[in-house]
């Protein structure tokens, strides 16, 4: 249960984020995934994380301490951003280095919109995750924007290509920014996730 969610910095790079003291749970997906909404749902907070009509509005690496006891990261989304060729690749790389030198990252949770079928950019970033042994969970969004049985159709497809790629699918929820669905089970897998962190110490 988040009892309080305190932002604490941005920054282009990780060498300047907070010291890596506490476990990190980072939020990324395509541009328009709705991560500022899922953000704002998990934490119950109308504007912790902005939310904008225009995609691409997060271009900084957002820190949030959340209960004191663990860091919520919302990252630069990626694909949709109608920015410049220089900007896209220096998110790349800022994304790249953070996602590769924090140590205390201890899973990157990759948005995926439940209403598509597999995306080629989304599937290449998780394979780039796999390459780089970054631990990651899926987290389907926007499942009350159609029938449940569309939205486990999706999912099942997903799945298959993860399969696909390594071998076996990855953990995963599937979430409603707009009916909390999957609150609960984000959120458990998160305390579990930091108490197993602290029990390692």
């Amino acid at each position: 249960m988040i009892k309080y969610a305190k932002f604490v910095i941005s920054n282009t790079d990780y060498k300047k984020c907070p010291a890596p003291t506490k476990p990190e749970f980072a939020f990324i997906g395509r541009s328009n995934v709705g991560k500022s909404s899922l953000i704002n749902m998990l934490t119950n907070h109308k504007s912790l994380a902005k939310i904008s009509g225009r995609p691409g509005k997060t271009q900084l690496i957002n820190h949030f301490d959340i209960n004191d006891k663990w860091y919520m990261v919302d990252l630069p989304g990626y694909g949709f951003a109608k920015v410049s060729k220089g900007i896209k690749n220096t998110w790349e790389k800022m994304i790249s280095d953070y996602l590769t030198n924090r140590d205390n990252l201890v899973a990157l949770c990759v948005l995926v919109d439940s209403r598509l079928e597999p995306q080629k950019i989304d599937l290449e970033f998780i394979t780039w995750c796999g390459q780089n042994e970054i631990p990651f969970v899926i987290i389907f969004t926007k499942s009350d924007k159609q029938g449940k049985s569309k939205t486990n159709q999706s999912v099942h497809k997903f799945l298959e290509e993860c399969v696909r790629i390594f071998g076996e699918a990855p953990q995963y929820f599937i979430t409603s920014a707009q009916n909390a669905e999957g609150k609960e089970d984000v959120l458990e897998f998160i305390e579990n996730e930091v108490t197993e962190y602290y029990d390692s110490l």
